[in-house]
């Protein structure tokens, strides 16, 4: 019993546990392209790509260097480069502050 609830209480924390990684952007070639779910990305929409989060998923995406929060919605799959955890959309990117960086050290949650 107390191992029935153990797994229970864990599968209702699990969404709300955050995970820290590195996030980059879409380059613009990619904008007005299909993505794997069958979006047709667009860069000023609150997007991103993860490699196996369900297409769908609502994260919230935190900047560890300025603490500016975006929420975005997994429509794609990525990124491919070692090291990395997030592909945000140019807007999702810009609204963090990370455009002239490049890649960022950044914390996300799933919220629905």
């Amino acid at each position: 019993m107390k191992l029935k609830v153990f797994i229970v209480a864990l599968l209702i924390a699990l969404p709300l546990m955050s995970k820290e990684g590195v996030a980059s952007y879409y380059h613009d070639q990619y904008h007005g392209k299909k993505t794997t779910s069958g979006v047709i990305y667009n860069r000023e929409k609150l997007t991103c790509a993860h490699k196996t989060l369900p297409f769908g998923t609502k994260l919230l995406v935190t900047n560890l260097s300025n603490n500016k929060q975006i929420e975005v919605i997994v429509t794609d799959r990525g990124p491919f480069t070692k090291g990395r955890d997030l592909d945000l959309s140019y807007a999702a990117a810009d609204s963090i502050g990370m455009i002239h960086k490049g890649t960022q050290k950044i914390d996300y949650v799933i919220i629905d």
